[in-house]
């Protein structure tokens, strides 16, 4: 429901605004106030959309009422009226934050397209409102999935660094979730309204990622036709993520190490320095320090990165969180493929507890949908595994002999078909034209998990 508070004290031409808003409204609900305290007590108990608020009342000034209001609610938009038109109040007004300023009488037809517009402006700003809140649900420290020790006590390292803007460097394997990160500890700072912004360093040559970067003016290079924005300046007042920062050359480190101790760059081409406060978050899979005894990293950007760093653990490391990511997984494709509610049998977790998870996190996320996808029941079992994860040194179910023996194929065939029938032996025995004992001998040794 649209709701306005008409704030007048002249009640006959309070009485009629209302009459002409509740017919040419489309939809307002309009309660009136001849007070500012009246007005007052009905802010504190409903949420208005607009407020149309006379400039002179008994008991106060509209325009100072304006900051007052937007304190109570501040996403209400407010139109003021006034029998005299004053350019002074008229501007400070809309300095104050109102909506727009109107003469009684003289801007009589302006009043419903001026409402309409201004309710307009105040549903954009709850769309946005609830955009910016599910972004920060999404990319809050609560979803980072993990109850291991390691993983805990790196969600806590990056809750208290994110209250700061102290540089962070992420370190970690490929995959094991340095991005998620890096977006946790910028939504739950204070410049999680600014832009985040995440490159790939190891994405780009050396000249493409200063571009990217710092950006470019016309005629810096062949191919510059026009001025480019770059990373850094998009950033500005938020936080750039620079990831594999273990893989940008030597001399462009330089200049961020300058970004860093200045808050200033040159783009490509440029001789006046571009100034930008900016956060940055770096991560890297590279051991630096090695890096800087080769010569391939600055010592001192590294002391400037490394101000603060947190470790996040591999797969391997944290072996009680590969169940709690599988069901999430799960539960993500399942939805996004369509796909019934499914849940994970015994001998599919087994199998991916003893995976050595060489791709951590996103090697995991990448078997659960190709899983999902293999799986023709809702029931995940070691059957629905991809054949070359099964085939894996380390996995349970790999067969004694060759990955292309008839061995390995013929255990494979009759786990699936065990599943289809849901553990019923009989009935899979005749499927596989087989005989009941044979079926038996066969469940025997190869170990076959019987579906319950």
């Amino acid at each position: 429901m649209k709701r306005l508070l008409l704030i007048d004290d002249e009640e006959k031409l309070r009485n009629l605004l209302a009459r002409i808003i509740g017919v040419q409204g489309e939809g307002f609900q309009v309660e009136q106030a001849g007070t500012l305290k009246i007005a007052r007590q009905k802010l504190a108990k409903t949420q208005y959309e607009v407020v149309l608020c006379d400039v002179k009342l008994s008991d106060g000034n509209g325009v100072e009422f304006i900051s007052e209001v937007k304190q109570i609610q501040p996403l209400t938009e407010i139109i003021l009226l006034t029998a005299y038109g004053n350019i002074p109040d008229g501007v400070q007004a809309i300095k104050d934050g109102a909506f727009d300023y109107i003469t009684k009488g003289n801007d009589n037809n302006r009043i419903i397209p001026l409402i309409n517009r201004a309710y307009e402006k105040v549903l954009l700003a709850k769309r946005v409102q609830q955009l910016e809140r599910r972004v920060g649900q999404r990319y809050s420290f609560d979803n980072i999935i993990g109850s291991s020790r390691q993983i805990l006590e790196a969600i806590d390292l990056g809750k208290k660094v994110a209250q700061t803007d102290t540089t962070v460097l992420l370190l970690g394997e490929t995959g094991t979730g340095k991005e998620v990160f890096a977006q946790a500890i910028h939504h739950a700072g204070n410049r999680s309204r600014q832009p985040f912004v995440a490159v790939n360093c190891s994405a780009f040559s050396r000249e493409l990622l200063e571009s990217e970067l710092f950006g470019h003016r016309e005629g810096a290079f062949t191919g510059a036709s026009k001025d480019k924005k770059g990373l850094f300046s998009e950033a500005d007042g938020g936080t750039i993520f620079l990831d594999e920062i273990g893989e940008m050359s030597y001399d462009l480190q330089a200049k961020l190490l300058r970004v860093l101790e200045t808050g200033e760059f040159l783009m490509v081409g440029d001789t006046v320095p571009t100034r930008v406060d900016v956060r940055i978050v770096a991560a890297t899979n590279r051991n630096l320090e090695t890096e800087i005894d080769q010569g391939h990293f600055r010592s001192d950007l590294y002391y400037r990165l490394s101000i603060f760093t947190i470790n996040l653990p591999p797969l391997r490391e944290r072996p009680q969180d590969i169940v709690m990511l599988a069901e999430y997984f799960v539960g993500v494709f399942t939805a996004k493929l369509n796909k019934r509610e499914t849940v994970l049998s015994d001998g599919y977790l087994q199998a991916l507890k003893a995976h050595p998870w060489k791709g951590n996190i996103r090697e995991l996320k990448n078997v659960i949908e190709r899983s999902i996808i293999l799986s023709d029941g809702n029931i995940l079992h070691a059957d629905s595994l991809p054949y070359e994860f099964i085939q894996s040194e380390a996995s349970p179910l790999k067969p004694s002999l060759s990955a292309f023996s008839l061995a390995g194929a013929e255990k494979l065939q009759i786990q699936k078909v065990l599943n289809h029938t849901a553990g019923n032996k009989a009935e899979a025995a005749r499927l596989l034209e087989v005989s009941i004992a044979t079926l038996y001998r066969k469940i025997e040794e190869y170990a076959i998990s019987i579906p319950r």
